[in-house]
């Protein structure tokens, strides 16, 4: 159970905390007289006229992430209290919590774990009224806040119709930043039909600065789907490939975004994203090792680009097996999932299987990677050198063991992996046994390499 060590001012009647942005310190008896608690002094409870009384659990959950003063929060479950209530020892607990702890047979203070001589529990009305009244005030500011940031939202979509040239780019700015920042920016650009208008701006003869900024605020947005069809459109498309290619880093790392978030799970013309420029940025962003999220989104398009059987062989043509391949070493595991199912599906590809077979790497690194990542990578390591080697088992399967391939096949068929990838293991061991005598192979088994 959680406890909480208080400070010298958790007591009722020497209380002070921080009750303002500006660092004001009261103490009880300051704050009841200058009506910070919602009394009736001139500085009461910020309240809309007319309006409800707010309840304090809804207004904790909304405020959860703000840091709360230490003098509101339950010593046991470190929560805000709604209905605080003070021990004989005058500390004080949320009464659900404390009451709880009595239950248990606790006959003592859980914070000073002195002895109770009365196990009476007295509402803390004040220190309950304190704390509604500041969770109020932050509550109200808080909406306010929202409110001004989905009145601005609507002013920069109404400017958005009338400007062009640079003060477009300024409105485009200022919304994509809001946009990233409040949720309730979101909400409000897809209430006031913000998303057909700013897609509106993208098209062929779109200035690349106004691009950028739209994608920015586009990849931020839940897409409906006449949103998401509008988006598909050629010519969209054919922008978004554009900034990929020349945008910064950020505008990239969105526009391939956007592109994955476009065509996940909808059925689509593939022709629209199979373009060689498309593949060639993805690439070239992949191959950035200064952005590592440029090169997981980067694999993850690619990934799903080529479960279409037509765009597989444009994959092939920029190139993409051997930069895949020796950037293996570099990846995460994550990423190695993907750019690992990426060989795999070009293996596939009589083509790819020639561009793996030749690549100098392609055998050493998927040696290394089994055992060591996933069963999944191995799987998929395994199934490229399969493939590798019986495409050419004299050349290939000698280079596999000298890399250390029997004893990786030896460990996968002793592991608890599934029993399809321990016979595909023992078929690959088989064939890399033909070419050596017994003994000579049994040495190649042995364990001390793969070990170190």
């Amino acid at each position: 159970m959680p406890m909480y060590v208080p400070n010298s001012h958790t007591r009722l009647g020497n209380m002070k905390l921080d009750v303002g942005s500006g660092g004001q310190v009261l103490d009880l008896e300051t704050a009841v007289k200058d009506g910070v608690l919602g009394g009736t002094g001139a500085g009461g409870l910020i309240s809309s006229a007319g309006s409800e009384k707010l309840d304090l659990k809804k207004m904790i959950e909304e405020l959860e992430s703000m840091e709360v003063p230490s003098v509101f929060i339950c010593p046991i479950s470190l929560d805000p209290m709604q209905d605080p209530v003070t021990l004989c020892t005058g500390q004080t607990y949320e009464r659900s919590n404390i009451l709880k702890w009595l239950s248990l047979g606790h006959y003592t203070c859980p914070t000073t774990m002195q002895e109770l001589w009365d196990d009476a529990v007295t509402p803390n009305r004040t220190l309950q009224q304190l704390i509604y009244s500041w969770f109020s005030q932050k509550y109200l500011a808080m909406k306010k806040r929202s409110e001004d940031v989905q009145g601005r939202v609507v002013e920069l979509l109404e400017t958005l119709k009338k400007v062009k040239g640079q003060s477009r780019v300024q409105a485009l700015r200022e919304l994509r930043q809001i946009v990233a920042e409040h949720a309730t920016a979101k909400k409000a650009v897809l209430d006031n039909g913000g998303v057909a208008l700013v897609s509106s701006l993208l098209g062929p003869f779109t200035m690349h600065a106004v691009g950028s900024e739209v994608i920015g605020i586009l990849v931020n947005l839940d897409l409906d789907l006449t949103s998401t069809a509008n988006l598909l459109q050629p010519a969209k498309i054919s922008l978004m490939v554009d900034m990929l290619n020349e945008g910064s880093i950020e505008t990239k790392i969105n526009s391939t975004k956007l592109i994955s978030m476009l065509i996940e799970g909808k059925d689509f013309d593939s022709e629209n994203v199979s373009s060689l420029s498309l593949l060639a940025g993805l690439l070239r962003l992949v191959k950035d090792k200064r952005h590592p999220n440029g090169i997981k989104i980067g694999l993850g398009l690619l990934k799903t680009l080529c479960s279409f059987e037509s765009v597989r062989n444009s994959v092939l043509s920029i190139g993409a097996i051997p930069h895949l391949v020796e950037l293996l070493p570099s990846l995460n595991n994550e990423c190695l999932e993907f750019a690992l199912y990426i060989l795999e599906i070009l293996s596939t590809l009589s083509d790819g299987i020639l561009a793996l077979k030749d690549c100098p790497k392609t055998i050493p690194n998927m040696v290394r990677l089994l055992m060591k990542v996933s069963e999944k990578c191995t799987r998929l390591a395994l199934s490229i050198l399969c493939a590798v080697c019986q495409l050419a088992p004299e050349e290939c399967a000698a280079v596999a063991v000298e890399a250390g391939l029997a004893a990786k096949l030896l460990l996968v068929i002793q592991s608890g992996c599934s029993p399809e990838l321990k016979q595909r293991s023992a078929e690959l061991l088989k064939l890399c046994s033909l070419n050596y005598t017994a003994t000579i192979f049994i040495s190649k088994c042995k364990l001390t390499k793969t070990i170190q």
